[in-house]
């Protein structure tokens, strides 16, 4: 499975600190939690639309779980912003030099995971993966239309 690969706008391109949230986190199950109620927190005081938020939260865990589990990152950056063109966009960035990039799941119809990035692909808009300028490992981002 292939990222789309878009010329969306950067997290970072963000101007104003009040429409982007960011976390530093350690590379561990807990923090994966810690990071989906942290963009929950901010989602609800942005008053996003609450199936906006569900899918928001869906791809944080996806997305931090994969940071934790198939990296040999120590820590982990998660960020969301509200983009200009009207979109919201989600980044987790990893430690992880190796180059190994993302994992090459090919689920089978009984395994109880690697779906992670099925999901993505099925409810971002766009979704891709870079380089991380912040961390010299991967950043997964991907974006969706919010309504603002």
């Amino acid at each position: 499975m292939s990222p789309h690969t878009t010329s969306s706008p950067r997290l970072l391109d963000v101007a104003s600190p009040d429409r982007s949230h960011w976390l530093d986190l350690p590379a561990r199950r807990s923090s994966v939690r810690a990071a989906r109620h942290s963009m929950s927190a901010r989602l609800t005081a942005w008053r996003l639309p609450g199936e906006l938020c569900a899918d928001v939260e869906l791809l944080v865990s996806e997305l931090a779980t994969n940071a934790v589990r198939h990296t040999g990152s120590a820590r982990f950056l998660c960020g969301i912003g509200l983009i200009p063109d009207g979109c919201l966009r989600l980044e987790v960035h990893d430690q992880d030099g190796t180059g190994r990039g993302l994992p090459r799941c090919e689920p089978g119809p009984d395994d109880e995971s690697g779906r992670g990035l099925l999901l993505v692909r099925e409810i971002a808009d766009a979704w891709g993966v870079d380089r991380s300028l912040l961390t010299g490992g991967n950043a997964v981002w991907a974006t969706l239309a919010a309504p603002l």
